[in-house]
């Protein structure tokens, strides 16, 4: 079975996301709450509908649960573009697209604390979850996922990303 690595890097950032130091995975989200940055791609396709990956039950936050097509951690050093393309190619096989950046924010969750920047693009290629970090994946239309929100299906982060950004579809 994968398991997270509680020994990666990655930065500690301010609100405004300059790096002011450095704090490992398993302190990240051990309760903390120590301001760390990720990145998440919303990824449509054409006819309107949000690509979701389902998260592992070995995951150490929302095991289970489906969540943005794309998220993860910029490690230490690495600027936060890199750190999209990297995880996008990772956890869904995609190489060939163009992000948006649409926002960014700070989550607070029960055991962390993290500066997300939001990024969407419209793709209509060929999505190969990764079968070590996902545990799968499909595209969901709007109607979907409204339906399903509230009902502990979704993450909360994804929920509240969703209702922030997508509210009007």
């Amino acid at each position: 079975m994968y398991r997270d690595n509680q020994e990666e890097l990655f930065p500690v950032v301010d609100d405004e996301g300059h790096v002011t130091g450095s704090i490992r995975r398993g302190q990240a989200h051990d309760g903390s709450k120590i301001l760390h940055p990720v990145v998440h791609l919303h990824l449509w396709n054409s006819e309107g509908a949000l690509y979701l990956q389902k998260r592992p039950e070995w995951k150490d936050i929302q095991p289970g649960k489906w969540d943005t097509a794309t998220g993860g951690h910029v490690n230490y050093g690495e600027a936060v573009a890199d750190a999209l393309h990297r995880e996008v190619s990772e956890e869904l096989g995609v190489t060939d697209y163009t992000p948006r950046e649409i926002g960014r924010y700070v989550f607070e969750g029960k055991r962390e604390r993290e500066l997300v920047y939001v990024y969407e693009t419209v793709y209509d290629g060929v999505v190969r979850p990764s079968t070590d970090e996902l545990a799968g994946g499909r595209f969901f239309t709007p109607a979907e996922i409204k339906s399903r929100i509230g009902t502990q299906f979704f993450t909360p982060n994804f929920e509240d990303e969703y209702m922030k950004f997508y509210s009007d579809k």
